[in-house]
């Protein structure tokens, strides 16, 4: 697989790294469902097994039971790959979460996402999303540089940033990484963001770029009925009508192409994303050892330019590209 240097670091990451969201599980705000631990620790380690050399996860997935898992994967292996982690987003007893980025905070959940993963530093420590006391963005900030300065943390990102946010915390200290939302029906960030970071040297890792599974190949109606009562995906716009309809008119368009190269749906998906320069790699999340045979080897798949272009002509409805749902 293909790999690319990450901003100003030393890392050079393959073009699709694991995402650990849906691992850490349910009975929390932002969940997928329950999950089998052993399922997960298997689709991380043939993850691994096959190429990709760094995870992504963050403290609140699962409410640290991602990045136990993560740490239970990785044991006994003989090389390890990048592990990154975010913080900011915290909770209480009851399970409730917050956003809080004030220093002790910050310093306290580096402390407990090391514990947890099991590692003497984390090579990205990203801040998870922009607070609404935003006073507490450069506080926040100063802290990670203060944990990267002790050793405890090697490289900073941020994630859900805007380019004012970014340039706010580059007056303290450099960004390595952006982690924004992007993929065929979350385009957004073309337009300022991607090109922001170019130009900076940021590089730029994207979530989301099969749309939580929508543009998979593997999404029915059905099976979104079917969905457990604490997946978040229940509540999100991008899988009820009207524009679940159009998604999936979307994804038979992106079989139709995939097909010409024996490829399935989910790889156009992330070709897609991955077309565009500014774009370091791709996170990609997976459930069992099964998901990820069907992703790993969109790292090395490109579209055409013209192929490009008839994935983009079902998108001729606006509705499909607005903005809806909930992220991390």
């Amino acid at each position: 697989m293909q790999k690319r240097r990450l901003g100003n670091s030393d890392m050079d990451l393959t073009a699709l790294g694991f995402g650990a969201w849906a691992i850490g599980g349910g009975g929390w705000a932002f969940a997928w469902g329950t999950q089998d631990d052993a399922q997960s620790i298997e689709a991380i380690q043939r993850a691994l097994d096959s190429g990709i050399n760094w995870i992504d996860t963050a403290a609140v997935y699962g409410l640290g039971h991602s990045e136990d898992v993560v740490a239970r994967a990785l044991k006994g292996r003989d090389k390890s790959p990048y592990v990154f982690t975010k913080c900011g987003m915290v909770w209480d007893d009851e399970g409730k979460v917050s956003r809080r980025l004030k220093a002790d905070s910050v310093r306290k959940e580096c402390e407990a996402s090391l514990r947890r993963l099991k590692v003497d530093a984390i090579d990205l420590y990203q801040v998870h999303w922009p607070v609404d006391a935003e006073a507490e963005l450069e506080e926040g900030w100063t802290a990670l540089v203060e944990l990267q300065r002790q050793g405890k943390v090697r490289w900073l990102g941020v994630s859900n940033f805007n380019v004012s946010q970014l340039e706010r915390v580059r007056r303290i200290a450099p960004v390595t990484s952006l982690q924004p939302r992007y993929s065929l029906i979350h385009q957004d960030i073309e337009d300022e963001l991607l090109p922001y970071c170019q130009k900076q040297g940021i590089g730029v890792i994207v979530y989301s770029p099969m749309a939580s599974g929508l543009l998979t190949g593997a999404m029915t109606r059905e099976r979104i009925l079917a969905m457990p009562d604490d997946d978040w995906r229940r509540g999100s716009a991008d899988f009820q009508e009207p524009k679940l309809s159009h998604h999936l008119s979307l994804v038979e368009r992106m079989r139709e192409v995939g097909a010409r190269h024996g490829r399935s749906p989910a790889e156009v998906a992330l070709a897609w994303t991955l077309r565009d320069p500014a774009v370091t790699a791709a996170i990609v999340g997976a459930r069992s050892a099964k998901q990820v045979e069907g992703f790993i080897h969109a790292g090395d798949f490109r579209l055409t330019s013209e192929e490009v272009r008839e994935v983009e002509e079902v998108l001729g409805a606006g509705s499909a590209m607005a903005p809806g749902g909930i992220y991390a």
